[in-house]
Formats: structure tokens, sequence, C-alpha cells
């Protein structure tokens, strides 16, 4: 097999293709699961394979979820040729056969690597190596690649991630390449070319509202990651993604802060990878993953990021133009005490500041829909009034009469 890697290897750089992204992978932002939020470095076999059966039996597989994604710490050491391989005590089969029975399922593996000579977790990176290691994940059925930027001294993000995504092209298997430098060089101003999803910002942490400092470095709740760079969503669209970091619904938030949590990713049209133990949910926790009415937001083929309408430091209102004209709106109470809000429908025209979509209700009334009690709530004719729960949303889909 490595014999015949090398050879195509060599096959295609003399061939001296143009290499570009794959198109068309990711014309609404990726679904799936990722295992580091809830398992870190404590990855097995097992454990992908008990993930992939939970992703169909609980409905997640249905609601639209497709990718299970290894992250850091399944690698092994390279063998005498370079090639990497998987931890043989974690990994005894091997990732050839773990992707394939994640296909057999119906569903689509990803992996982890690195830019730099090691990953975060201390593991081999993928610097120097990268055409060889695009040509070994083509062979073992990959379909997703997180990037990671971690031990990249003198490197510029824009260059290594160029040269992985050529390198994927040319291994000739259509790979997603999830870029991850954590919105430190400004991925949105280079990467549409490059990747299909880009991190906006550090890792999150399972908190609402809190920083949790590591010294050089500090993880972020759900609140300070949507308060970062607010002025990117025009970089985002179908088939290049600003990507707020993976969920933490399940993973010890209350529940309306889940539901918060997984409301605002949707408003964000971010990439939907979950980030709990999948095979072992509450059933609250399943209900907010499986919201077909909320995915259908965030999978809206329009692609338009949603924007801030109202900013009042604990109150705000998020909007998401949707295709056919209809409109997401979401109200936001940042605070633990419940407040009562009133929305006047006539004196809030929204005008989308970087797309130029305009629902003037003034002029049309459109029908109201709540997306997390999936019922009809009246009309745009009248003032909304409602009490809205501490560190809750209330999430409503408008649609013209």
């Amino acid at each position: 097999m490595k014999k015949i890697l090398i050879v195509a290897m060599i096959t295609v750089f003399a061939l001296g293709a143009k290499a570009q992204k794959f198109e068309g992978l990711a014309d609404t932002p990726p679904m799936g699961w990722n295992s580091w939020n809830k398992f870190a470095c404590d990855v097995t076999e097992d454990l992908i394979k008990e993930t992939a059966d939970a992703m169909v039996s609980s409905g997640m597989k249905d609601a639209g979820y497709e990718y299970i994604v290894i992250d850091d710490c399944w690698h092994g050491e390279r063998d005498s040729l370079g090639f990497i391989q998987a931890d043989p005590a974690r990994f005894p089969s091997g990732i050839k056969a773990l992707a394939d029975y994640v296909h057999s399922k119906g569903l689509k593996f990803g992996i982890y690597s690195d830019a730099g000579w090691q990953t975060c977790g201390g593991r081999p990176g993928s610097r120097g190596r990268e055409y060889q290691d695009a040509m070994t994940y083509a062979s073992w059925g990959v379909d997703y690649l997180k990037y990671d930027w971690c031990n990249t001294e003198g490197l510029k993000a824009e260059g290594a991630y160029l040269t992985m995504r050529d390198a994927l092209y040319e291994a000739g298997r259509p790979i997603v390449l999830s870029i991850c430098e954590w919105g430190d060089n400004d991925p949105w101003d280079w990467a549409e070319p490059i990747g299909h999803l880009w991190r906006t910002t550090g890792d999150i942490y399972n908190c609402f509202d809190c920083e949790e400092d590591h010294g050089t470095w500090s993880s972020w709740g759900v609140l300070q990651i949507i308060d970062m760079h607010p002025g990117i969503r025009s970089a985002a669209g179908p088939g290049h993604w600003n990507d707020p970091d993976m969920m933490e619904v399940g993973n010890g938030m209350t529940v309306n802060e889940d539901r918060a949590h997984f409301a605002l990713w949707a408003m964000q049209a971010a990439p939907l990878i979950a980030g709990n133990d999948i095979r072992n949910m509450s059933p609250e926790t399943l209900e907010i993953l499986t919201n077909k009415d909320v995915i259908a937001i965030d999978q809206d083929t329009l692609g338009v990021q949603g924007y801030k309408h109202i900013d009042e430091e604990d109150y705000e209102v998020w909007v998401k133009p949707l295709a056919g004209g209809d409109v997401a709106i979401c109200f936001l109470n940042r605070t633990e005490e419940a407040m009562d809000i009133t929305f006047d429908w006539a004196t809030n025209k929204l005008v989308d500041p970087d797309f130029g979509h305009t629902t003037d209700f003034a002029q049309s009334r459109y029908d109201i829909y709540n997306v997390w009690t999936h019922k009809k709530a009246g009309n745009t004719k009248k003032a909304l009034k409602a009490s809205l729960p501490g560190r809750d949303v209330l999430m409503l889909r408008l649609s013209k009469k």
C-alpha cells in the first residue's frame, strides 16, 4: 500500500495540475461531532464506533449531522518511510477500517492534524509531510480534516494552509478543510479560496459567560465568543463559513444556556459540530441538538450569517435573512434574571448592514412561528410582548403573508 502511495505522489507531482479547494462540499455549514470537547486525548476505536452508532440511533443523522471527527491524539509514530500511523493500542484495527465502519453507517469520517511539527497534544504534526499525509488520508477514506496551528513557529498561516489545501486536492479525494488557527491571522480576509470553514476565536469553554485563563492563552464562554469580531459576517457564505468553534451543548450548562448557545450558533450560520457524549444524552440535550426548525435556520440555502439588530448590553436582538424572503429573529437575555420584552414590529425596520436585505413590517405583515415550541405565534400586526427567562432566547421564524 505504501509503495502505491509513493507512486501516486510522484505521478501527481509530475502532472502538475493546478490545485484548488474542492467545491460543493460545504454549501451549508457542516454538521457533525468532534471528540475534543468531551474526551480530549482519551480517544479510542471503540469510542468512535459507539459514537457513530449513537449518531444514527439517536436521530442525529436524520436531523442532518453527518461527520464523525477524531480530534487530537489518535496518532502513533511515523514509520520508516515517514507515513503516519494510528496509535496501535487505541486504534488496533487502523484508521482505514474505522473510516469504513463510519461510512457503513451512512456517515462521513473526519480526522485531525496540525500545520506545525507537533499537534497541540504533542503528536506528530504535518509540517514538511503535507503531501504524504494528504495521500494517506485519501487512502484511508477521510472526508474532513481539522487542521490546527500549534508549534508553527516561523510559518505564515495563509501559506501553510494553502500548502495543505493543494496537498488534499492533488491527493484526489474530496476532503473538507477546517482551518483552525483560532482567528489569530484574520482568516476571514484570505481563507475563502483555501478552506471550507475557519475558526474565528480561541477554544470554546463549557461556560455561558466566562473566560478560562491558561496563562498565555484563554478559553472562552458562549457570550465571549459571539462578542468577538463583529465585522466579519460578510466573509461567510456557501462553501466558506466563519466557525466560532465546536458546541458545548450537553456538557454541563443549564438547559436555558444550551438552548441559547445552539440558537446563537444557528443564527450565525455556524458549523454545528456537537462536542458532547452523544452516547449518553439527556432528553433535553437531544431535543436541542435535533431541533429541525433551528437546524433549518442554520442550514438555510441563502447562506447569510445573522447580524445584531439591537444591542442593549443585557438584551440583544439578532436577525438572519433566509431564502425565499423569510426572516429568523432571536431575542437574547444575557442576564441570569428573567426580563419582560416588548418589540414593536412596525417601528423596527430590519436593514442588513452587509448584504442589503430589508424587512419593513410597516409595509408587510409576517406570520410568526416559534421554533422551540413548534407553534404558530400570531403575526406582526401587533407588538410582541414576552417574558424571557435568564440566559435564554426567544427564537422566531417570520414568513410573509
